[in-house]
């Protein structure tokens, strides 16, 4: 793991002091893996790489620096955790649905001492009732289609702020899908970037939305309700 970081890492210049709070965290991942499903990625070098790497790649795409960022649905922690490891100026909450995942998560973070980041047990949707548009930017690495992504996101970023989608580089039909919930939802698609991650030949890609405009009241609507009836 150390030596695949070591390689990475300054491709996406970020400062290998971090490699061992890094190198920790997954640690603390794959054992506890061993009792709940946390990913299904466990070789050292691929977590390096598949986790670690392709989260941090958002720093150099994205130019993430003092913002405060909410990660939707960060399941096992990615990319958040990783992005506040190596960016301390970044608040980062850390968003998931399952109580097991965020109380993993939480050992984790006072663990490393990570006086940047809160762990936060609840659904997106009711979450933005009381933090609507309180962020400068949204992420989500969540396997969900865009326009559920957008919906559970959007309304989170305030006005100007951004969310980052990260998708795999073979999402042209989803995105071109998504143009009318995003824009509805009050953003529009500033960028798409395709990425390497480093030392690999996988190919991701992020797709940027700027917050133009408020979010209508009556979004995000009920999860039963957004799958039903994606925008």
């Amino acid at each position: 793991m150390r030596e695949t970081l070591e390689r990475g890492l300054p491709e996406l210049g970020v400062d290998p002091a971090v490699i061992p709070a890094l190198e920790r965290f997954a640690g603390m991942m794959l054992e506890r893996n061993k009792v709940m499903n946390l990913t299904a990625i466990t070789e050292p070098r691929d977590v390096a790489a598949l986790h670690l790497l392709d989260s941090l790649a958002l720093l150099p795409l994205a130019g993430l620096e003092h913002e405060r960022l909410v990660d939707v649905g960060c399941g096992a922690g990615f990319p958040g955790m990783p992005l506040a490891i190596a960016r301390p100026s970044l608040e980062v909450t850390l968003l998931d649905s399952q109580r097991k995942r965020i109380d993993f998560l939480e050992e984790a973070r006072e663990a490393l001492g990570l006086e940047n980041a809160v762990c936060v047990h609840g659904r997106a949707e009711e979450f933005a009732g009381e933090h609507r548009e309180r962020f400068d930017a949204a992420v989500s690495r969540a396997v969900a289609a865009l326009p559920v992504l957008c919906e559970l996101c959007l309304p989170l970023v305030k006005v100007g702020g951004r969310m980052l989608a990260m998708k795999s580089a073979n999402s042209e039909e989803e995105i071109n899908g998504a143009k009318g919930a995003v824009k509805l939802l009050g953003g529009r698609v500033e960028w798409v970037k395709d990425y390497p991650i480093p030392g690999t030949d996988v190919i991701h890609r992020v797709v940027c939305m700027r917050k133009v405009s408020a979010t209508p009241g009556k979004y995000p609507r009920r999860f039963a309700l957004i799958k039903k009836q994606p925008l």
